[in-house]
């Protein structure tokens, strides 16, 4: 009813699925030692140097067209706002509900799953495109001529990272503490975060909020589909008792079906399902980590931009960013953070330009 007879994949290799394994293994090793390596590359800059060196090699190689080209095609993307990966992202999360409704609700709907589990992933892909509509068209918090008084109230200089009495060389504004000036969206941004293009704003004081919980549904919505795929598939096992099948290996030799073969069996069998099962546990995985981070920065009042231009004082006795004996880094110290509860409410419950008081 739901596979197909399993001599059908008894004639393959079984190699062929530990080269699978062992090919998403490296996969995931790639992902996590790339994302190792693109924090210390932004925080040393020796590396940069070798970084930026290794580019100009590169394009000594590559016609001028194609870097002209390329150039052109990242700004476009990275540096300009535009709809591009607001669509991109409509489009994956499309083509993953297509294919979690064409597939595996059916299946399991066969397999005698409880409705409101089928369903949940539904009503949290709700909630993230109210969220994600909300984060796309607020206002992040637009320092403009009429509220940059009140803005320069609300937080502390600590005139390390924020002097006072600094203008923005390009709005001619005075720069409130914990601001930045946007070169994507040409605006200076109050507590800016980062500008985040797979909602084509900035993210401020005052949409901080809807973004925390943006993400927080389309990680949970991609851990949902990951545990109902995840649970379908072993329900399938359970059912059809095809650990209790045999085969006959290449050798001739009559075998009982172990995991591998299993793991080769279902993605023959299923592998549309397979492939989503991977795809959305990688991006869970992915999304869980940056969750976490985004939390971690909202419990203790960092933004990204101040964490990522602040000293790590536990990576200056790493050798690779250790610092030169010369230079005496000063190292940032955030003096934002009043105790986790005082800080989620400073971001779920923003104060407007006509209530911003004096931070203390």
């Amino acid at each position: 009813m739901l596979g197909v007879p399993l001599e059908q994949c008894r004639s393959r290799e079984i190699s062929s699925s530990m080269d699978f394994l062992v090919l998403f293994l490296l996969y995931l090793a790639f992902l996590l030692i790339g994302a190792v390596m693109i924090c210390i590359f932004t925080k040393n800059q020796r590396l940069k140097g070798l970084v930026l060196g290794g580019a100009q090699v590169c394009s000594c190689v590559i016609p001028q067209c194609l870097q002209r080209a390329a150039q052109r095609l990242l700004h476009q993307l990275f540096y300009t706002r535009n709809p591009a990966f607001v669509a991109l992202h409509l489009l994956l999360q499309g083509l993953v509900y297509a294919e979690y409704t064409c597939e595996i609700l059916g299946y399991c709907q066969e397999l005698g799953f409880s409705l409101p589990s089928l369903l949940l992933p539904y009503v949290l892909l709700s909630a993230n495109l109210v969220f994600f509509t909300m984060t796309c068209s607020a206002n992040p918090g637009t320092i403009t001529k009429a509220n940059e008084s009140s803005l320069l109230q609300v937080y502390e200089f600590d005139d390390v990272m924020f002097p006072k009495n600094s203008r923005c060389s390009t709005c001619d504004l005075r720069k409130p503490a914990r601001s930045k000036h946007c070169r994507v969206c040409d605006r200076c941004v109050h507590r800016f975060d980062h500008h985040c293009v797979w909602v084509n704003n900035c993210i401020g004081a005052w949409n901080t909020r809807y973004f925390l919980i943006y993400l927080l549904t389309l990680t949970a919505s991609a851990a949902t589909i990951a545990c109902v795929s995840a649970a379908f598939l072993v329900r399938l096992v359970a059912v059809s008792d095809l650990y209790q099948e045999t085969y006959i290996d290449d050798f001739g030799r009559l075998q009982s079906v172990d995991t591998v073969f299993l793991i080769q069996y279902l993605f023959l069998t299923f592998p549309r399902i397979i492939f989503l099962l991977g795809f959305v546990m990688v991006l869970s995985l992915l999304l869980i980590g940056y969750l976490c981070f985004a939390l971690y920065l909202a419990a203790t009042n960092q933004t990204t931009n101040e964490w990522c231009r602040g000293d790590w004082a536990w990576c200056q006795h790493c050798p690779v960013m250790a610092w030169p004996r010369s230079a005496e880094p000063h190292i940032y110290q955030n003096i934002h953070s009043h105790g986790v509860w005082s800080n989620l409410r400073e971001i779920f419950l923003p104060a407007t330009p006509s209530s911003e008081k004096k931070e203390k």
